[in-house]
Order: C-alpha cells, then sequence, then structure tokens
C-alpha cells in the first residue's frame, strides 16, 4: 500500500474512540484502529490506520490448528471437531475445558509433563493455551517431531506454521516477525490488514483445513473462550454466523462466515472493555448480528459498577479510490 493511502486514511477517517464515563463525567479514553478487507488483503473499510503493527497474540491460534488438522493428528480423536476447537480456543479452564485437551495428549500417549504452557492453578491443563500446547504436541507425536523443543522457532512444527502464514498471507517467511507469547509459542507481529486478510481466508470455506477448524470452532463455541465470554457468545448470538476471537493487548479479529470478509481491530493501550465495545458497536453498524442479540452480549460481557458505561464514537468508511 502506497504512503499517501496511510495519510489518507489516518487522516480522513481517524480511529474510533472508546470512552468510559463514570457518573457525568469521562475517566478514561481509549483509541482504536479497525479494518474490513477481502480474502485478497483489499481494504474495504477502515478506521484510523489499516497498516498499525501489533502482536496478533491468541488471534492466531486458529492458524496455528491447521497442521493439526492437515496432518491428520486431529482425525484420530474421538469428537475431533471439539479438539480442534479447543485448540483455537483461549478457554477459561474448566474441568470441560481440562478433560478436553488431557483427551489430546491421551489419544496420543503423551505425558502431562510435556505440556510447557505455565501451570495457573494446579496443573497446565488449566491455562487458557493448554489445547493449542496440546493439539501442537499431538501433531509433532503424528509427524515423529522432537516433543521437547515444540515452542522453539526453529523446530519442525513452528517451521511449517510459519510457511502457511507466508503462503496465506503470500509475503516472504523472512518477513515473518515473532516473539514469545506469554504461553511460550511464538506469536507474530503484524500488520492489521494482514490479521484482516487471515480472518477473511477463515470465513471464505475455499481452504479445506480452515473449513474444517470454522466448522469446528461454530459448533463448539464453549471451548473457544467459556460461557458468559465474548468470543463464545458472539458465536452463540450469530448461531455461527460470526466467529470472534481475541488476543491479549486489545487485539480482536472477527469474520461472517461464507462472506469472505474479515475485521481485525487494535486498541492501542491495549484495553479489553474497549475492544469488546468497540467490536459491538461495529457489528452492530455492519448488521452481523442483530440489536437485540448485540445488548444481549452486552449484559454478559462487561460488568460496570452502577454509573459507569462506555460509549464508542466513530464509523468504519469505505474505501474511497
Amino acid at each position: 500500500m502506497s504512503s499517501n493511502f496511510k495519510n489518507l486514511y489516518t487522516s480522513n477517517n481517524p480511529p474510533l474512540q472508546a470512552t468510559l464515563i463514570r457518573g457525568s463525567k469521562i475517566e478514561s479514553i481509549h483509541k482504536v484502529h479497525a479494518v474490513i478487507s477481502d480474502k485478497k488483503g483489499r481494504v474495504l473499510m477502515c478506521a484510523g490506520n489499516p497498516e498499525y503493527k501489533s502482536f496478533i497474540r491468541s488471534a492466531l491460534k486458529p492458524f496455528q490448528a491447521i497442521p493439526f488438522v492437515s496432518s491428520g493428528a486431529a482425525s484420530k480423536i474421538n469428537n475431533a471437531s471439539k479438539s480442534i476447537a479447543l485448540a483455537c480456543g483461549s478457554h477459561s479452564g474448566t474441568k470441560l475445558h481440562s478433560r478436553e485437551a488431557f483427551k489430546i495428549l491421551w489419544e496420543y500417549d503423551i505425558d502431562i509433563n510435556n505440556l510447557k504452557c505455565p501451570i495457573l492453578k494446579t496443573s497446565p491443563l488449566e491455562h487458557n493455551c493448554s489445547g493449542k500446547h496440546a493439539a501442537f504436541l499431538a501433531t509433532c507425536k503424528k509427524l515423529n517431531w522432537p516433543l521437547e523443543s515444540y515452542l522453539k522457532g526453529d523446530h519442525p512444527l513452528q517451521i511449517e506454521i510459519f510457511r502457511i502464514i507466508s503462503e496465506l498471507l503470500e509475503i516472504p517467511v523472512t518477513e515473518i516477525n515473532a516473539e514469545r507469547d506469554d504461553c511460550g509459542a511464538p506469536t507474530l507481529y503484524l500488520k492489521l490488514i494482514e490479521m484482516s486478510k487471515l480472518y477473511s481466508l477463515l470465513s471464505s470455506s475455499e481452504n479445506a483445513e480452515l473449513e474444517q477448524i470454522s466448522r469446528a470452532m461454530t459448533t463448539n463455541p464453549i471451548m473457544i473462550s467459556d460461557n458468559n465470554k465474548f468470543d463464545t457468545e458472539i458465536i452463540k448470538s450469530s448461531h455461527g454466523k460470526v466467529i470472534g476471537k481475541g488476543g491479549a493487548e486489545g487485539i480482536q479479529c472477527l469474520c461472517k462466515l461464507n462472506d469472505g470478509i474479515g475485521l481485525a481491530l487494535k486498541v492501542e493501550d491495549g484495553s479489553r472493555r474497549a475492544k469488546h465495545a468497540v467490536s459491538l458497536h461495529l457489528l452492530k453498524q455492519l448488521d452481523w448480528i442483530s440489536e437485540l442479540r448485540i445488548q444481549d452480549i452486552e449484559e454478559k460481557v462487561f460488568n460496570f459498577s452502577q454509573g459507569v458505561r462506555i460509549e464508542v464514537k466513530g464509523q468504519l468508511k469505505f474505501q474511497e479510490s
């Protein structure tokens, strides 16, 4: 994209703004960049800078799950759809979630001590990334790759994930910058437009693995986060028509199935409440979910004290040629 495009869009359509109001006074203001693109990576609508760069964090999980599906590792597991969904999820570590992560390891006779995600309470199975890690290990076992170094950037699994991402984004592997996420796995430093392109591909049903992954996510919404949590409620409220997958530090990606378009947004200061408020504001603007359903999600996701509310200003605007 040319630099004058960027200037045009950072000035002509400013970032969205989420404002936290306590009583009658403004308490906090969050600035949010958002972009919608098609599967060719063309900007359709945006607010702020579509080339804003950040780490995609956990919104990368559906794409990190591709080798789990393409290697055939997932298909060996009973009710594989649940396991695939958990691999894509940032779950809340309930017994349901932990048992599903354990099932993946059990099928492949992998010791729980091989899981390298942090122990939050009593077991690494309760960590919100345990599904992704269990799927990583199952893939390694299936392909006879070493288990102990599965998170290292030069491990065959991570090399394969980088290759897949470079192919999907049509950029050289050498241009992909990765750093360690909080769970120890690599995460990627991408432009918002690249994140939205990935989600447009997830929605388009053209890639067999991504089709299977999106179907697993929409049929097992509880595995993606949990009841009363944003990503699960988005899938449920849209009757499986919209997928939402967040990442830490104010990243949220969304797509409407079979439309072949993806939405990615980043809150500059990393606020979670702001990304949820702006996501719902945009879902309303796009008419992807009905207003009644959006109110329902708001009630479940925001637990503001009395007299506190969040207001969003701004809209996505169509790209002018």
